[in-house]
């Protein structure tokens, strides 16, 4: 992946509006977005989430935790299914395009954290850091890095929240069978729908 301190914020830019572009074009014309000098710009592989949220309330979240996309085509296939694929939600009409605030999240690859007592990821995790995927068995769940920090929890309740979104029992994070990684974001938001963006990133990352 590419060092995501490469990312200059004119990049951040681009990236969250083809994520808005992306979601209007499906939803005006039912058809998928296609840009050449944007493909060409971002054709390395990585880690890719889109979020949308209406009135500070999630709307839809979906990515790709691992680097199995060139970052273009996982952009632009996390926004269409953050809008239109989130279980959680009904898909989003084109009427709420001026109420959403669109969010990307552009990832490092997870890598596992070792530890010989599950005490000892209270030490190695960091709120604002890090973010979590949880496994066990045949299921898993992953929590970005600015979900802890936005609910002001803690490092255990980082892990219980995740483990939950897994599917599993709270304090699984405990259970030896269950592989616990981190990895760490860079963030690009609008301030409001379709205005201004930013940037935010994983403490300690950039």
């Amino acid at each position: 992946m590419k060092e995501s301190k490469i990312f200059s914020d004119s990049d951040g830019a681009e990236l969250v509006k083809m994520a808005r572009k992306a979601v209007s074009e499906i939803l005006r014309s039912n058809s998928k977005i296609s840009d050449v000098t944007f493909d060409s710009k971002f054709d390395f592989s990585s880690g890719i989430f889109v979020t949308l949220n209406k009135q500070n309330l999630l709307r839809g979240c979906i990515g790709f935790p691992l680097p199995v996309k060139k970052l273009s085509e996982g952009l632009i296939d996390a926004a269409i299914s953050a809008a239109t694929q989130d279980t959680r939600f009904n898909p989003v009409t084109i009427d709420e395009l001026d109420e959403i605030v669109f969010e990307v999240t552009v990832l490092t690859p997870p890598v596992e954290i070792k530890v010989k007592q599950p005490s000892e990821y209270l030490t190695e995790i960091k709120v604002g850091r890090d973010g979590l995927i949880v496994e066990n068995s045949y299921t898993s769940g992953l929590l970005l890095p600015q979900v802890p920090a936005e609910y002001g929890w803690n490092v255990e309740e980082f892990l219980k929240y995740t483990c939950q979104k897994a599917g599993l029992e709270k304090d699984a994070w405990k259970d030896k069978n269950t592989k616990i990684s981190r990895f760490q974001g860079v963030i690009f938001k609008e301030e409001t729908p379709n205005g201004n963006i930013i940037r935010e990133s994983s403490d300690d990352f950039l």
